[in-house]
């Protein structure tokens, strides 16, 4: 499912232009992604309104798309010019078919990877890392297990890893970084040399929330971006599946079982990982989404901890509570919420459509500066 006619793109130009540039990172989390694009409907519409051109897609705005897990599937329809609603359909039809097909073979994992790699191939084609088809730079989040590292995929052509990665299909580098361990069996991708690495989700590293490691990737000398920082110079718009409160009652959880435990625990470490990367984001910004971190920090609107300010940084996020539900005027979801919070559940699709759609109001227009608007 290619866009229509895309323009031609001087990508090299685009990466190494003067000018302020703009990342967008997608989190992982499942089914729950079903809330992203429900955010980031909002987000091109406000694009859109901002530059008076309502054929404006995201991939036109940012310069850098990059996302983990089901962050990377959507970052990947909006790297080749699909608008958020060919992205969303897509998205739709994707997860139903997956998470519908479970295994008997539950020792290797519980849903087959068939659907998946063929809904991925609907919907990206034959199209490779490399080919002039992706619009902007693009980064997939996967985790190599036959080596424990984190590997930021992207198209940068003057990257170190280009010629490798150049020739990836763009459908295996995302399959690689959805391959969730239980849910589905890993990814071998051919990085060269003659060497098949061994890839997992994205997730599965302290990436979930990928939008750290995107900052990174966009101003680390060991990568090639090297874009400058300053709030004038780099926009981060980073972009949740839900969070919501840990509030196992006491007893209960002392008393869980050793597999409870190892149930719980990678969940207890990627929260934590996400709020450390939200926490080290507002360290370096003058956020107006800084989210309160805890009882201790705040907002850490009193805190920088470079003089100046090294980003404008958004992050768009909905607290899947009772509470938070009450307020947005979804009360009637309440009672859903287990399917809700659960990333491989199927009943949630409609329910996680209306709470995306309610809590996009969050993204304002007077929070993008007028620094950052395009020209091209």
């Amino acid at each position: 499912m290619k866009p229509q006619s895309p323009p031609q793109v001087d990508l090299l130009g685009r990466l190494t232009g003067s000018g302020p540039k703009r990342i967008l990172a997608l989190d992982g989390g499942g089914i729950r992604g079903v809330i992203t694009l429900g955010l980031l409907e909002r987000l091109e519409s406000v694009l859109q309104n901002l530059h008076g051109n309502p054929d404006l897609r995201l991939a036109d705005y940012f310069d850098l798309i990059g996302g983990t897990s089901t962050g990377a599937i959507i970052a990947a329809g909006l790297s080749v010019g699909m608008s958020t609603a060919e992205v969303g359909a897509a998205y739709l039809k994707l997860g139903a078919s997956i998470l519908s097909r479970r295994k008997m073979k539950v020792w290797q994992s519980i849903l087959d990877e068939n659907p998946l790699r063929e809904g991925l191939k609907s919907y990206l084609g034959e199209i490779r890392m490399g080919d002039p088809d992706i619009r902007t730079g693009l980064c997939i989040v996967a985790k190599r297990a036959d080596t424990n590292s984190t590997w930021p995929l992207h198209n940068h052509p003057t990257g170190k890893f280009y010629g490798e990665n150049r020739s990836l299909l763009l459908r295996e580098v995302v399959r690689a970084s959805a391959a969730a361990p239980f849910y589905f069996v890993p990814e071998k991708l051919d990085i060269g040399g003659g060497v098949r690495g061994l890839f997992v989700d994205g997730a599965v590293s302290l990436s979930d929330n990928p939008a750290w490691l995107l900052f990174s990737v966009a101003t680390l000398k060991g990568y090639s971006f090297r874009w400058p920082t300053g709030a004038d110079r780099l926009l981060l718009v980073s972009v949740g599946t839900g969070t919501w409160p840990w509030e196992d009652d006491r007893r209960q959880r002392k008393d869980k079982r050793s597999w409870d435990w190892i149930l719980s625990v990678p969940q207890m470490m990627m929260k934590d990982a996400s709020e450390q990367t939200e926490l080290l984001l507002q360290y370096l910004s003058r956020s107006p989404t800084a989210r309160h971190i805890d009882e201790e920090v705040g907002t850490l609107d009193e805190d920088m901890l470079t003089g100046e300010p090294a980003l404008s940084y958004l992050r768009y996020n909905v607290s899947l509570d009772r509470a938070t539900l009450e307020r947005l005027g979804l009360k009637r979801l309440v009672n859903k919420l287990g399917d809700i919070q659960d990333m491989a559940s199927t009943k949630s699709v409609d329910a996680l459509t209306q709470i995306g759609q309610a809590s996009a109001g969050q993204i304002d227009p007077g929070h993008f500066p007028a620094s950052f608007n395009i020209t091209r």
